[in-house]
């Protein structure tokens, strides 16, 4: 049984398509649903969104990422980067404190209610928090901790789904003026 030319173009065309597709999403981009209230408001449980799995093989994730992260073999986090490695990290009455300056976080609905450290970020890793603090699994937890680079796998750009919460995912710099480094 012979194949037409027109035939063997069209499953050419669409093996190549299907190999992209899966480098793409190896490599570059893939799509995490979120699970869950711990990242509200600045993302709903169910949103969709597309995650840049290339930027952390060329820089480090900085103060004010959210990233996506590695949990367990069958479960991912989304969180966002308070510290990175050498960064002290303590909360004080409602108040994130890093490098003993207080975060300005906007992103906030409501204070955190627990108490917290201090911890010193240690080398190739990063502080994670949910923006719902007093409902999220993150580094405050001795079952997460700090998170080592090598467990994020890349960060979050912008929410496609539902299509009327579509929008980027703002840099919004998790540090304050005071808290520069030198």
């Amino acid at each position: 049984m012979k194949m037409s030319k027109e035939t063997w173009e069209w499953v050419r065309s669409i093996a190549i398509a299907v190999v992209l597709a899966m480098l793409i999403r190896l490599f570059l981009f893939e799509v995490f649903v979120v699970e869950g209230a711990s990242m509200y408001p600045t993302l709903d449980n169910h949103e969709r969104l597309v995650v840049n799995k290339l930027i952390y093989r060329i820089t480090e994730p900085q103060p004010g990422d959210i990233v996506v992260f590695s949990y367990s073999p069958r479960r991912d986090f989304i969180k966002r980067v308070i510290g990175v490695s050498g960064d002290r990290i303590e909360i004080c009455e409602g108040v994130v404190l890093v490098n003993d300056c207080p975060l300005e976080e906007p992103y906030l609905l409501e204070e955190d209610c627990m108490e917290f450290g201090p911890v010193v970020v240690p080398s190739s890793s990063v502080f994670l928090l949910g923006d719902n603090r007093n409902n999220s699994m993150d580094s405050r937890d001795s079952n997460v901790g700090c998170i080592s680079i090598d467990k994020v796998k890349g960060k979050a750009l912008f929410v496609f789904w539902p299509p009327r919460g579509l929008r980027l995912l703002k840099e919004v710099p998790a540090v304050s003026q005071e808290n520069v480094r030198g």
